[in-house]
């Protein structure tokens, strides 16, 4: 069993960052594809990034792109989301995710099996 923790949400200022970790532990953290999704009030929970397991060919929604990085440190078993140039429409609860398949989608829910407790992110305008 893989247990994650997400941790640094918090209110900002439009224009402003933040950086998410989220800490793995109970298993081989370098065996897991790791991902970022995010659920704003009253939307479905949508894909942000993930990023392999080897820390290669990270991938992003469009919306993100050039403002969030996705990075891993494997060493220390924790995933991070750096997020630069918020927006309001950024605020939601992110959630990372961990995933140990080698098939279907890393771009949707299904591909995870392991979820945090989520993290609340705000940006006011």
């Amino acid at each position: 069993q893989l247990q994650l923790v997400e941790s640094g949400g918090g209110l900002v200022q439009a224009g402003g960052s933040l950086r998410l970790s989220c800490a793995a532990s109970g298993h081989t953290f370098s065996s897991y594809t790791m991902g970022w999704f995010r659920q704003a009030p009253g939307k479905e929970r949508e894909f942000v990034a993930y990023i392999r397991r080897s820390g290669g060919s990270p991938s992003y929604t469009n919306s993100v792109k050039g403002r969030f990085t996705i990075s891993r440190d494997n060493a220390k078993n924790t995933v991070y989301l750096q997020m630069n140039s918020l927006k309001p429409e950024d605020t939601a609860v992110y959630y990372c995710a961990a995933s140990q398949n080698y098939y279907s989608d890393p771009l949707t829910m299904g591909y995870y099996n392991y979820w945090g407790q989520g993290a609340q992110v705000t940006v006011s305008s």
